[in-house]
């Protein structure tokens, strides 16, 4: 079996979460998946790829193996829908963004399945956030998470237009410090990316369930348009493009952590 997860290990504060790049799929599962769902076409791709200087700067990474169709780890357990009014894409999808069945003749992931599935591939990785922040914050006085997240620039289905390409996610304020925040979106918008924060992505389950600013706890999302640096149709990864955002996206992450140094000093 694959490993659930791939970690690498840092020296500073700061843990970064890859939860959506994740491409294997159990046979088990598979063989009962609809061509459209065997596509896996709602992957963060390449998401771990654009964050793999980050240990040069000290973070710790965590990035799952196993695709979003198997689990989605940026869902609660108990399934409740994280926005109001919009469509729920479900802890165990039942459909693709663009509304096509991922399982073959109609059928659905019961409620059985969909527990085994959260004990066997939703819980490990929740257990290691759960832990590492922990231990961050006992060695430093205070953590930092951050979610990694892309998506595809035109989902009709869920959003109406053309995403920007960084969108920043604190849960309103209630995930991150005000201050760590606005330094990472200053930063953000200082770029020639459009940027938004707190627009149409808040946070998921992990970045709002694991901030808490008054605990000394930072989660900070953020949802890039995949246009910024892949080709969108072929989803090839463009070097060119992709290294003049993870230009932007270093000087996100070192500010993460000198402003919260600072703050917490």
């Amino acid at each position: 079996m694959i490993e659930l997860q791939a970690v690498r290990e840092g020296s500073t504060p700061l843990l970064i979460s890859v939860p959506h790049d994740g491409r294997h799929i159990p046979d088990f599962i598979e063989q009962r998946m609809t061509p459209a769902g065997r596509d896996i076409p709602d992957t963060d791709w390449h998401a771990a790829k654009l964050y793999d200087f980050a240990g040069e700067l000290g973070a710790s990474i965590l990035v799952a193996n196993y695709s979003r169709y198997v689990v989605d780890l940026n869902r609660p357990s108990d399934d409740a829908a994280l926005y109001d009014g919009q469509v729920a894409t479900g802890i165990c999808p039942q459909q693709t963004f663009a509304g096509d069945d991922i399982y073959l003749g109609g059928t659905f992931v019961d409620v059985e399945e969909q527990a085994e599935r959260v004990h066997s591939f939703w819980q490990p990785y929740h257990s290691y956030i759960e832990a590492k922040l922990f231990e961050l914050r006992q060695e430093f006085g205070y953590a930092l998470l951050w979610d990694a997240h892309s998506i595809p620039s035109l989902v009709p289905r869920l959003f109406d237009g053309e995403l920007p390409v960084l969108n920043i996610g604190t849960n309103d304020t209630k995930s991150c410090s005000t201050t760590i925040a606005n330094d990472v979106f200053n930063v953000a918008t200082s770029s020639d990316y459009e940027t938004v924060m707190n627009d149409r992505f808040k946070g998921g389950f992990i970045t709002r369930n694991y901030g808490d600013p008054e605990n000394k706890v930072h989660a900070v999302q953020l949802e890039i348009a995949q246009r910024a640096y892949m080709d969108e149709t072929s989803r090839d990864y463009d070097d060119t493009n992709a290294e003049l955002l993870r230009d932007t996206l270093r000087l996100m992450i070192k500010t993460v952590i000198a402003s919260a140094s600072r703050l917490h000093s």
